[in-house]
């Protein structure tokens, strides 16, 4: 039989073991925080911790409570409801009156819910469970960026292997003539007292042989001072310090296109929020500088910012073609492709004018899939239409597209696991 003990560190009054006990006896509410904080958050801000908040009814536990059976002799205060030998009611609801119901008071009284903050490794890996994503997955998605080792000046640590010997040697030049100064500075007025002595004395002077002697003693223990100070103390070492700087791979542009006519509702934005957000995710860890672009479209194009990417609505028919003839006039205008890695990723329900789809295809395999990196397309309804049908034509063409479609959030995973494939990325 084998024991497991855990001996990671916690912090001053942490417990790591009862906040896991915790967090997997309240999963459900968690997991419904974190869904509606991903719903109020921007692409941009979704790495963070949250506060929780729980109502204290779902945090009661059963208890032992004790009846008052027996026989007992009580003292009762004078009342005019009872007399000696009147039988009471027991109070209702097991134990005594009292206990808020968690609803709003003017007197002072009721019951807060518990918070408690979420960090941002927790609410991570909660977002990443609600999407189904591989442990291994979710470990590459986690994990900070690569780092490289650059110089730093120096610091008064360090192994023996990076100590500057020039700088080390410097120092304790400096630390011996600070701490000698006075001593040599008094020594050499001895030594010129005592020469002035040898001068001035007389043969049989018995005063100036004594005054001798005594500069002669000084002397001697103002030098043994002096020598006594240590040519190399560890306070002089100087090592060469390093620290860890993110590798700047290069930069990159996320181009977001979602259609936002009619027929999509809120539900399929938020599924197509779900799956931008894993995009940029993915690439925030091989890239320093991320930039988005918002796409939205219906019978026209726009770039707007993200707050009216998900959240406007419009009516009336739709026009893909107009979103994808957008992204390659700003790629041209801002975006060289030999200098910016280029992500497409576009959802939609599938519907589009039928005679625009066969355009679409023309677009992405003439124009944009050559300037791209990869281009996903996630068709957020279950039924096929034209534009999915003209789109599957191009997987055997272009090996960096992919689409998939996803009804829920724990389908969008397939898509990233062909972009993990192809990034270099082992998928589970």
């Amino acid at each position: 039989m084998q024991q497991i003990i855990d001996r990671r560190l916690a912090g001053k009054n942490k417990s790591i073991g009862n906040r896991e006990r915790f967090l997997r006896r309240h999963k459900e509410q968690i997991r419904e925080a974190v869904k509606r904080a991903i719903d109020g958050r921007g692409i941009r801000d979704v790495e963070r911790g949250e506060d929780i908040h729980i109502p204290k009814k779902d945090l009661s536990e059963p208890v032992f409570g004790h009846g008052s059976g027996g026989v007992r002799d009580i003292v009762h205060p004078g009342n005019q409801d009872y007399v000696q030998g009147d039988r009471i009611e027991r109070p209702k609801g097991g134990g005594g009156a009292g206990g808020g119901k968690g609803q709003a008071s003017d007197q002072g009284e009721g019951e807060d819910d518990f918070v408690f903050a979420l960090s941002k490794e927790e609410f991570m890996q909660v977002f990443f469970e609600d999407l189904a994503l591989p442990h291994l997955v979710r470990t590459q998605l986690a994990e900070m960026p690569e780092w490289k080792s650059q110089r730093a000046g120096f610091s008064s640590d360090g192994t023996p292997n990076n100590l500057h010997v020039v700088r080390s040697m410097r120092g304790a030049l400096g630390r011996r003539i600070a701490l000698g100064a006075c001593s040599r500075r008094e020594l050499h007025a001895l030594q010129e007292q005592l020469a002035r002595c040898e001068a001035d004395r007389r043969p049989g002077d018995a005063v100036a042989e004594a005054e001798i002697r005594r500069l002669i003693e000084e002397i001697a223990a103002l030098r043994a001072r002096i020598e006594r100070i240590p040519y190399l103390d560890p306070i002089d070492l100087r090592y060469r310090s390093r620290i860890k700087v993110p590798v700047p791979t290069s930069k990159a542009v996320m181009f977001c296109l979602m259609d936002v006519s009619g027929s999509m509702d809120e539900a399929r934005k938020e599924l197509s929020k779900r799956f931008f957000i894993l995009l940029y995710l993915f690439l925030t860890r091989h890239y320093e500088k991320i930039d988005l672009v918002f796409i939205r479209h219906h019978t026209q194009a726009q770039e707007v910012d993200e707050q009216n990417f998900f959240h406007a609505r419009e009516t009336g028919g739709t026009v893909v073609s107009s979103a994808l003839v957008l992204m390659e006039e700003i790629i041209r205008a801002r975006y060289d492709p030999s200098q910016w890695n280029i992500y497409g990723a576009q959802a939609s329900d599938g519907d589009n004018w039928h005679h625009d789809s066969g355009r679409c295809r023309e677009i992405l395999n003439d124009k944009l899939l050559p300037l791209c990196r990869y281009f996903a397309y996630v068709q957020v309804a279950e039924e096929e239409q034209n534009l999915w049908d003209e789109y599957t034509q191009l997987l055997d063409v272009h090996r960096h597209f992919a689409m998939r479609k996803a009804t829920e959030a724990s389908q969008i995973y397939p898509v990233f696991r062909d972009l993990f494939k192809k990034e270099g990325a082992k998928a589970a």
